[in-house]
């Protein structure tokens, strides 16, 4: 419950609403994440979003820990499905990436810094947010399995499926060439958000 309740609190939603930008949800994709923080222009929102939201999850995981260290994984899904489907959101919260981070640094650093390297290479290659972090997610089990944490590599599996679950609309974009890149996104809902508040 701990770990939920952490993964739960919605950050960007608090953030954009406390710094007058409005609704989360009523701007750009809706979502609660970093990506969607950027489209209000305010990147020091953005990034304190993402630095919040991967604090969280690691939070999660080191409160379990030192509850009991058998709890750890459990804290960590807890802290996840808390910010992918929180309660008081009616269960449409973000899409797991930052999170995602948070939880593997604090369970297996070295898995971490490969979740890290994957998700920064990929989006400075391609500059689609989605990529990124559906990267990111796939690289976690995949490297758990290579350190031989195949408990870890199994959690992992399952939160990089739903990670891919929620970036299902990414996809069909991707695949129809609609998806916008970081930079464009930045920029047309920078307008967008102009218009609305002028």
């Amino acid at each position: 419950m701990l770990g939920y309740l952490l993964g739960a609190i919605p950050f960007g939603l608090l953030l954009t609403r406390f710094a007058g930008a409005g609704d989360l949800r009523a701007i750009g994709s809706g979502n609660i994440g970093a990506t969607n923080v950027l489209r209000t222009g305010r990147k020091g929102l953005a990034a304190a979003t993402l630095i919040l939201d991967v604090a969280k999850g690691a939070a999660a995981v080191l409160l379990a820990r030192w509850i009991n260290p058998e709890y750890a994984l459990l804290g960590g899904l807890a802290a996840f499905l808390g910010h992918c489907y929180p309660a008081w959101l009616r269960f449409h919260g973000g899409k797991g990436v930052a999170t995602f981070l948070g939880i593997a640094l604090a369970l297996s650093w070295p898995v971490g810094l490969v979740y890290a390297a994957v998700w920064l290479t990929v989006l400075a290659v391609f500059r689609y947010s989605s990529v990124g972090g559906m990267a990111a997610a796939v690289s976690a089990p995949l490297a758990a399995a290579l350190w031989s944490e195949f408990e870890m590599a199994i959690l992992f599996l399952a939160l990089c499926l739903i990670v891919l679950w929620k970036h299902r609309s990414n996809i069909e974009r991707l695949l129809g060439g609609d998806e916008p890149r970081v930079g464009q996104a930045a920029a047309v809902s920078g307008g967008e958000s102009g218009e609305h508040h002028g």
